[in-house]
């Protein structure tokens, strides 16, 4: 004897993928957490996959321990190593290295040694202050640019492409000649040339990440634009930012040199990396190497070093790495 069992009822579309498909978690700044990624990881998950990263790259450790240890020598070497970096002494001048003066001394009898901690710490500072304040300035900028675009963008980029028109050492030596040259003035006059470049790198990330779905969402959520462009826009292209800053400071570092060697740094008896360099070359043809070999090699070191750092941490923030 046969059962007569009815057919099944169609299936709505919309239910078998409701059934079918699992939920996607939505993280609470109202974006879809990322693949291979639970929600709610917790944030030092991401550091320690950053630093992971950072370890795996010999020159970036080596530039770090060699960066830590210039830092070292500038800013704790005076309180070991002392000197009269106020006075001259003229009857110690061009002194070979010797007994009492590892370096020798300058024109002004100042001691190399010492005068490199000074200096040092000068150009490390100025670095690194101009640095922060002209990433915050083009990272602002080009993430403004590139979010809401249109005109705006239109408008604030053709006032970067305009500036980028100006050879920057030009620039800097017009404004380091109008404006008398001090640690604040410095840093603003290096800031105000070196935005422009991390500004077209930034809004270049905007571009790409204001069509992706977590900045959508936060949209149609309610978001304004604020909030997007400073909690979804610049973080995530906190990669891009933080290379360029690092590239900020070595670049820094040589246009306070530039500057200084064309004599328009510091007054006395101040001094940084550059003076030195500028002093010393009045007397390359008398053989007093001891005044330029010293300083120039301390440049070289900190710019390579700085670099080495920015290339580890491109890789260390890099989104693509975050996921693996």
């Amino acid at each position: 004897m046969s059962l007569n069992v009815p057919p099944p009822l169609p299936q709505d579309p919309g239910v078998a993928d409701a059934v079918d498909t699992p939920p996607v978690a939505i993280s609470a700044a109202g974006s879809p957490a990322l693949p291979g990624r639970e929600a709610g990881e917790p944030t030092r998950a991401l550091w320690r996959r950053g630093l992971e990263v950072f370890a795996e790259n010999k020159l970036a450790l080596a530039g770090s321990v060699v960066l830590l240890i210039v830092v070292l020598y500038c800013f704790l070497g005076p309180l070991f190593y002392h000197t009269d970096q106020i006075h001259t002494n003229i009857a110690n001048a061009n002194l070979p290295p010797g007994a009492g003066h590892p370096l020798g001394t300058d024109s002004n009898g100042y001691d190399i040694l010492g005068r490199l901690m000074v200096g040092g710490q000068v150009s490390l500072e100025l670095g690194f202050a101009s640095a922060v304040v002209a990433t915050v300035i083009g990272a602002l900028w080009g993430a403004v640019a590139g979010y809401f675009g249109g005109w705006l963008d239109a408008v604030m980029m053709r006032i970067v492409d305009a500036a980028l028109s100006i050879p920057i050492l030009f620039l800097l030596i017009v404004l380091a000649t109008i404006i008398r040259p001090t640690k604040l003035t410095l840093i603003l006059i290096i800031s105000l040339a070196s935005w422009l470049a991390i500004s077209r790198l930034v809004r270049g990330e905007a571009l790409s990440l204001r069509v992706r779905e977590y900045v959508q969402a936060t949209k149609q959520m309610g978001g304004g634009s604020a909030r997007i462009v400073l909690r979804h826009i610049a973080p995530n292209a906190v990669g891009t930012i933080i290379v360029n800053a690092t590239f900020q400071v070595a670049d820094a570092i040589l246009f306070i040199a530039y500057v200084s060697f064309l004599g328009l740094g510091l007054p006395p008896p101040a001094t940084d990396l550059g003076g030195m360099l500028s002093n010393g070359i009045n007397y390359v043809d008398d053989g007093y190497w001891w005044m330029i070999y010293p300083a120039g090699f301390l440049i070289v070191i900190i710019v390579v070093s700085v670099n080495f750092i920015g290339d580890a941490l491109r890789d260390a923030f890099e989104v693509r790495l975050q996921r693996r």
